[in-house]
């Protein structure tokens, strides 16, 4: 099966979830700088969330780039990925509401933790579908350590917010600045396979 209704229905879906997130900052109720500095951290959240949907969406694509084929396992691990996705509005937003407290702060790590499990397990599908170790999107992915890396930060992102929420958002942006360093592996895989 192709993969292009995949790829049409993953971009809508996440560019709702962006769609929502945006809906959701609110204007700063006066016209001066202490109203604007009261929404810096709901403004803080969004830009991060938007990051990391990004980086998702950008990987997700990558990946794509060198599959031909999809199947029932694709689609079904596509289906996770968007699902914790789509759950990154609603636990942003209560981060943005309570401030950083802990069970707000955790579940934000626990929706990223999910969401890049389901992301390994959606390339492992595809790879699978694709000719298997030897297809040029293994070759590429290679030993994917930043993917393995990112979801070991996030889970430790869990429990360090019961200790202290602001060191696990700091983890949580590092893992956003880790992907904000442009990953070429695919890209130099497709211009050798001419795709």
């Amino acid at each position: 099966m192709g993969k292009a209704r995949l790829e049409a229905f993953t971009d809508g879906v996440l560019a709702i979830i962006i769609t929502i997130m945006v809906l959701e900052l609110r204007v700063p109720h006066g016209g001066d700088i202490t109203a604007l500095m009261e929404s810096l951290p709901v403004f803080a959240g969004y830009v991060l969330s938007f990051i990391n949907v990004a980086i998702f969406w950008n990987n997700h694509h990558h990946v794509l780039h060198l599959a031909r084929h999809v199947d029932g396992r694709v689609l079904w691990a596509n289906l996770a990925l968007l699902f914790w996705l789509s759950l990154v509005p609603f636990v942003i937003r209560w981060v943005g509401e309570a401030g950083l407290v802990t069970l707000p702060v955790a579940s934000y790590g626990v929706v990223l933790v999910m969401a890049g499990v389901s992301y390994y397990v959606l390339e492992r599908a595809i790879v699978a579908r694709n000719g298997g170790r030897n297809s040029a999107l293994a070759r590429a992915l290679g030993s994917d350590l930043k993917g393995k890396l990112s979801i070991v930060f996030y889970a430790l992102g869990v429990p360090l917010a019961f200790l202290q929420p602001w060191l696990a958002i700091a983890l949580y942006v590092v893992v956003a600045l880790i992907w904000l360093v442009p990953d070429r592996r695919i890209e130099r895989m497709a211009s050798q396979d001419g795709t």
